[in-house]
C-alpha cells in the first residue's frame, strides 16, 4: 500500500502558526482544499468633546455577527462532537460557535450509564460475573445522547485517564467501568483537581491500577505498598516524565531533559494510595461499586510521606493525606501543559503549535476569574482558538490529526442518524484489528491507551518532519482493510436493529454531486474537489432506476466519503 502518512505531513520548513501572527479570519470563506494526497494508506469607539454637554445619542448598535458557512460549521464539530447531522450542522451556521458552545454546556446529562444499565435489567445477579451491557452503554451514549460536546470531552478524558473493562477484575465490572465513565463524564466541564480526587477514589480505577487493598508497609515481612498508581497518576495523569515549559517545550539541563520526578516520589507517594478499599462487602448487587472508597484506619500508612517537595507529617490520615497530595500535584507547574496538550491532540491537532499551547496552558492556570483547572474555559479556549478556527489550517497537510476508529464510526451514525429501536445497540466489541475498527470504547489494552500522545510512525515523513501521529500507532494496512470491509457492511445493513436512516440523501441519489456534496457536510470530511469528481464519478456508474439504484448510490457514497484519505485525516 501506499505511505500512510502525506495527508498530515507537508513541507516542514513552512512556517508554523505563530500565536502574535496575524491569523485568517475565523469565519472567511475556506479555500479551496489541497487535492487528495494519492500517498495516503487510507482509502467601543466615542467621539471626543466641544465644549457644552453633547445632545445624548443613541449607541449605533453592534456589527452583526459574521455567522459560520455550513462548511465551517462541519469542521467546527468535527473537533467539538463525536459526529454530527444535517439538523447540528445548520444548527451551528445558523446561531454561530459561542452560540453552541454555550448551549452545550448548559445541557444536563440524560441519563448516566449506571442508570441506563440498571432500567435495561443488567443489575440482575444473571449478569454479574459478565460484561453483559458494557458495549451497547458506551455506543449508545455517544451515539444517541444530545450532550455531543461532553461525550467528545469524556472520550478525550478516557483516552489518557484510562480505565479498560478487561482489566477491571471484579462482578459487576460492567457496572465499575460505567462508574467510572460517569465521574468523566460529569466532571468534563468541572474543575481538574475534583476529577483526579473522584477518579483516585473509584472503585475501578482502584482495581485497574491495583491499589485497592494497598497496605502500609510491613517491616516483619519487607512488603511494602503497591506503587502502580501513585506511578501512573504522576507519569500518565497529570504531570508527565519530563519538566514542561508552559508552552509545552521540554525543559533541558546539561542537554538533557529534567526529569519531573524520581523514584523516591514515587515510594513516597504510593504510601498515600494505601488503606483505600470498597465501600462495604455487600455484593448482592453492584451499587457498591457506585460509591467512592474508603479508607480503612489499620491499613493506611501513618508515618511521613514526602515526595515532589511536599511533606505530609506523620500521623495524618488517609482522606487527608490524599487531599495534600492531590494538592501538591495539582499545583505543579506542569499540569497546565500536560493536560492541556493532550486535549488539544484529541480535539483538534496532533501537533499544535508552541503558541497554542501556552494559550491554553494559561486558561488551566487561570480561567481569568483566578481558578485553576477550570476544564470548561479550558474546552472553550481548544476549540475557540484562532488556530483551531483558521480556514487555512484546513489546507495544511502538517495540521490536524487522523480521526479514532470509534470516531469515524460514531461520525457516521450521528450523520445519518442511526438508531437502535430495541436499546441493544448490536454494535459490540469492535477491538479485532482484522475484522473490525481495531478500537472500541472503555475496551483500552492497558492503562497506555490504544495509542500514546508521543507516538511518531517509525521510518515515516511525519518523523523525519519531527512530528507525531498518535492514532497511527493502531493503523496499518490489515487495520484499514478492516476497517474499510466492516463499515461496509455496517452502512448498508447496520447490526441488529442498529440502523442508518438515509431518507435524506436518496432523495439526493439521483445527483451525484448533491448527493457527495452533502455527504462531504455531514461528516465533516473536507473533501478536495478531485475527491469530490471521484466519488461522483463512481455514484453514476450505477444506474438510477430500479429499486435498489438510489440506495446503492448512496451506500456508495458513503463509503467512499468513509475512505478518503481526507475524512480520515481531521483538519
Amino acid at each position: 500500500m501506499a505511505d500512510a502518512e502525506s495527508g498530515l505531513v507537508a513541507d516542514h520548513a513552512a512556517p508554523a502558526l505563530d500565536a502574535d501572527a496575524a491569523a485568517p479570519a475565523p469565519h472567511s470563506a475556506s479555500p479551496a482544499l489541497a487535492p487528495l494526497a494519492a500517498s495516503l494508506t487510507l482509502a467601543a469607539c466615542g467621539g471626543g468633546g466641544g465644549g457644552g454637554t453633547p445632545p445624548a445619542t443613541p449607541a449605533p448598535p453592534p456589527p452583526a455577527a459574521i455567522l459560520p458557512t455550513r462548511g465551517q460549521a462541519a469542521r467546527f464539530l468535527s473537533q467539538a462532537t463525536m459526529g454530527s447531522s444535517r439538523a447540528n450542522v445548520d444548527q451551528v451556521a445558523g446561531q454561530g460557535f459561542e452560540a453552541w458552545l454555550d448551549a452545550q454546556f448548559a445541557m444536563p446529562r440524560s441519563v448516566s450509564h449506571w442508570d441506563w444499565l440498571v432500567a435495561a435489567g443488567y443489575s440482575n445477579t444473571s449478569t454479574m460475573n459478565s460484561q453483559a451491557g458494557f458495549d451497547p452503554l458506551m455506543w449508545r451514549q455517544l451515539i444517541a445522547n444530545p450532550d455531543q460536546l461532553r461525550q467528545r470531552v469524556g472520550m478525550a478524558l478516557l483516552d489518557f485517564l484510562v480505565v479498560g473493562i478487561d482489566g477491571v477484575t471484579t462482578s459487576w465490572r460492567q457496572f465499575a467501568v460505567a462508574a467510572y465513565m460517569d465521574v468523566l463524564l460529569d466532571n468534563a466541564f468541572g474543575n481538574f483537581r475534583t476529577l483526579i480526587e473522584q477518579i483516585s477514589t473509584n472503585a475501578a480505577m482502584g482495581l485497574y491500577l491495583t491499589f485497592l487493598g494497598n497496605r502500609k508497609a510491613n517491616p516483619a515481612t519487607g512488603s511494602v505498598p503497591d506503587e502502580n498508581y501513585a506511578r501512573e497518576l504522576m507519569q500518565l495523569f497529570t504531570i508527565g516524565l519530563v519538566r514542561l515549559n508552559m508552552d509545552g517545550s521540554v525543559q533541558m539541563a546539561n542537554g538533557a531533559p529534567v526529569e519531573t520526578y524520581t523514584q523516591d516520589d514515587i515510594t513516597g507517594l504510593a504510601r498515600v494510595f494505601t488503606g483505600w478499599a470498597i465501600a462495604n462487602s455487600d455484593n448482592s448487587s453492584p451499587n457498591r461499586l457506585r460509591l467512592p472508597m474508603v479508607n480503612l484506619a489499620a491499613q493506611h500508612e501513618t508515618g511521613a510521606k514526602t515526595f515532589l517537595g511536599t511533606a505530609i507529617p506523620s500521623g495524618t490520615d488517609g482522606p487527608n493525606s490524599l487531599r495534600l497530595a492531590l494538592d501538591a500535584i495539582f499545583a505543579h507547574p506542569n499540569l497546565p501543559p500536560f493536560v492541556t496538550k493532550q486535549l488539544i491532540q484529541h480535539l483538534v491537532t496532533s501537533n499544535p503549535t508552541a503558541a497554542y499551547v501556552a494559550r491554553i496552558s494559561a486558561v488551566f492556570a487561570n480561567n481569568g476569574n483566578g481558578v485553576r483547572g477550570d476544564l470548561r474555559a479550558v474546552v472553550r479556549a481548544i476549540l475557540l482558538d484562532p488556530e483551531a478556527r483558521a480556514d487555512a489550517n484546513a489546507g495544511n497537510a502538517s495540521y490536524g490529526k487522523l480521526r479514532e476508529p470509534i470516531m469515524r464510526l460514531t461520525g457516521w451514525a450521528r450523520a445519518f442518524n442511526a438508531n437502535s429501536a430495541s436499546g441493544a445497540w448490536a454494535i459490540g466489541d469492535t477491538s479485532s484489528t482484522s475484522n473490525r475498527l481495531g478500537q472500541s470504547p472503555g475496551r483500552s489494552p492497558s492503562v497506555f491507551n490504544f495509542f500514546r500522545p508521543g507516538y511518531t510512525p517509525p521510518n515515516s515523513a511525519i518523523a523525519s518532519a519531527g512530528l507525531v501521529g498518535p492514532e497511527f500507532q493502531i493503523t496499518n494496512e490489515p487495520s484499514v482493510i478492516a476497517y474499510v470491509n466492516y463499515m461496509a457492511v455496517l452502512i448498508a445493513a447496520g447490526a441488529g436493529d442498529f440502523q442508518a436512516v438515509y431518507t435524506d440523501m436518496v432523495a439526493l441519489a439521483p445527483n451525484s454531486v448533491a448527493l457527495v456534496e452533502e455527504v462531504d457536510i455531514l461528516l465533516g470530511a473536507q473533501l478536495g474537489a478531485a475527491t469530490k469528481a471521484s466519488i461522483a464519478a463512481a455514484v453514476d456508474s450505477i444506474a438510477i432506476g430500479g429499486a435498489g439504484g438510489p440506495i446503492n448510490r448512496v451506500y456508495t457514497a458513503v463509503l467512499l466519503t468513509l475512505a478518503a484519505p481526507e475524512y480520515l485525516v481531521q483538519k
